[in-house]
């Protein structure tokens, strides 16, 4: 049987860069996306000129009922779902905490928190022995931001991810003899088109000096490393995180 990944947020940056992989070494794709249809369509486009199996899915992950039918969809057109991705996530422009109002906080752990939680739980429900599953692999999108704090920038999706962190340990221990791991990657600036949400396009050129290795990281290197935990050479790893951040 086929192995089935869903990517939230699989239309753009690490997601896209998650799906293609994916999709090359085996796996068929279903990609979640909130509004750029576009993109989407093109890395699923991409996957299907190679012989790959791929749809698109639009679902804002902070919604109960889309998250419900993201998933049924992509039942429904690949089959069972082996392994998910929580890679969709959101920023604000850069601001400072007495600066940030209670209606940019809900956005932002709307999706960051809520949307993980609630992808989380289906997954759960489907992969589960418990429920009669067969078992699978959960890997969450968190940011080295959960450890650095993000001061006068973005200390509300910091400490969003921060929340993320926190539901791979619990949820890795809660699930752990229903045949699924739960870990997750920590990426630390990456070449992707968030930065633009916080009005820095730039932001990885200005910040890198103070990566240990001296660069931004790629899409592809964050990609790497998800596949890793998904597949069977992790199998002993659960609970557990990955920094893929220059030493940072």
């Amino acid at each position: 049987m086929q192995k089935v990944v869903l990517i939230t947020g699989g239309g753009r940056g690490i997601g896209a860069a998650t799906a293609r992989l994916a999709a090359d070494r085996g796996y068929a794709v279903g990609i979640a996306y909130r509004a750029d249809r576009a993109a989407a369509e093109a890395v699923v486009a991409a996957i299907t000129a190679k012989g790959g199996r791929a749809i698109a899915v639009q679902a804002d992950t902070g919604s109960e009922s889309d998250v419900i039918r993201l998933f049924e969809a992509v039942e429904s057109a690949l089959g069972p779902i082996t392994d998910l991705v929580n890679n969709a996530g959101i920023l604000e422009t850069q601001a400072r905490v007495v600066d940030m109002d209670a209606a940019r906080l809900q956005r932002v752990f709307t999706t960051n928190v809520i949307g993980v939680f609630l992808c989380g739980r289906e997954a759960v429900r489907r992969m589960s022995t418990r429920n009669g599953g067969m078992g699978g692999s959960i890997v969450n999108v968190s940011s080295m931001a959960s450890r650095l704090g993000s001061p006068n920038e973005y200390v509300d999706y910091a400490a969003s991810k921060g929340a993320v962190d926190t539901f791979t340990i619990g949820l890795s221990k809660e699930v752990a003899g229903e045949g699924i791991r739960v870990n997750a990657v920590r990426p630390g600036v990456i070449y992707t088109e968030i930065h633009a949400s916080g009005g820095e396009p730039d932001r990885v050129e200005r910040v890198k000096g103070g990566v240990p290795m001296g660069r931004g990281g790629q899409p592809e290197e964050v990609a790497l490393a998800v596949l890793w935990l998904m597949s069977d050479e992790a199998s002993y790893s659960t609970g557990t995180f990955i920094d893929v951040s220059g030493g940072r």
